[in-house]
């Protein structure tokens, strides 16, 4: 008997996505991410502001904040009014270090970009999402800003390969693609994985949920990922172009 998923996909089938661009009007760029229930905003700031840190060495830097909003979930979540959570600092931390996995700094000369991702709804894959939304956002941003001033840039491309990213897991042995927060919740083994377009990894996060996992379901795992990757690429190239900044 075939695996038969709650909301009717096959095991290997993305949920069902949707983007807005310029969802908000006052951002340098944005995109409005439906992925299944899952709804995320993305938004592009440019901060002139360059870190202290980074001042006078002539590279940029590129930056991300994640939010809950109080009923994204069924519950409602708390503000974070004193600062992030844990859970919250590790995943901009995640979204940030995958978006300057495929930045050449030096290219984007002294600026700060910063790219916020807020959950509108969540139903599972809201890091993931927030990658390729955020990606969106960051390469949009760099295009208008190449075209309105490019003299102020140094030569070279800014962004070096599109990047997604997507969840995996195991259900009872069975490999999962894109799981919703059900399947997540009750996951043997969930796996986050964010990838280029030329089939490099940026970050791989996974773990067993009090079991373990073999090397061939591992295989299999980032195999299912690169799937799901791919097909998350071609979206984005749809929106953005096949030229990067």
């Amino acid at each position: 008997m075939s695996f038969v998923r709650q909301d009717g996909r096959a095991v290997d089938e993305l949920r069902p996505i949707k983007v807005t661009e310029d969802f908000v009007s006052s951002a340098e760029a944005s995109f409005f991410v439906e992925v299944g229930r899952t709804r995320i905003l993305c938004c592009a700031t440019l901060d002139e502001d360059i870190p202290r840190w980074l001042k006078g060495k002539g590279k940029g830097w590129v930056t991300a904040e994640y939010n809950l909003l109080p009923r994204s979930t069924s519950q409602r979540v708390k503000r974070e009014r004193t600062g992030a959570s844990g859970r919250t600092q590790e995943i901009q931390r995640l979204i940030g270090r995958s978006l300057r996995g495929v930045c050449n700094l030096e290219n984007l000369g002294e600026r700060h970009l910063i790219i916020d991702c807020d959950v509108l709804e969540a139903d599972g894959g809201t890091r993931t999402a927030s990658v390729v939304g955020g990606f969106l956002a960051l390469a949009r941003a760099l295009q208008r800003m190449k075209t309105a001033l490019p003299q102020s840039f140094p030569q070279g491309k800014i962004l070096k390969s599109f990047m997604s990213a997507v969840s995996v897991g195991l259900m009872d042995s069975q490999p999962l693609l894109d799981l919703c927060y059900t399947e997540d919740s009750e996951a043997d083994v969930d796996m986050n994985v964010v990838m280029t377009d030329s089939g490099d990894f940026v970050e791989i996060q996974g773990t067993g949920e009090e079991s373990v996992f073999s090397r061939a379901q591992l295989d299999s795992l980032l195999a299912l990922a690169e799937k799901g990757c791919r097909e998350l690429i071609t979206l984005q190239k749809g929106l953005l172009g096949p030229q990067l900044p």
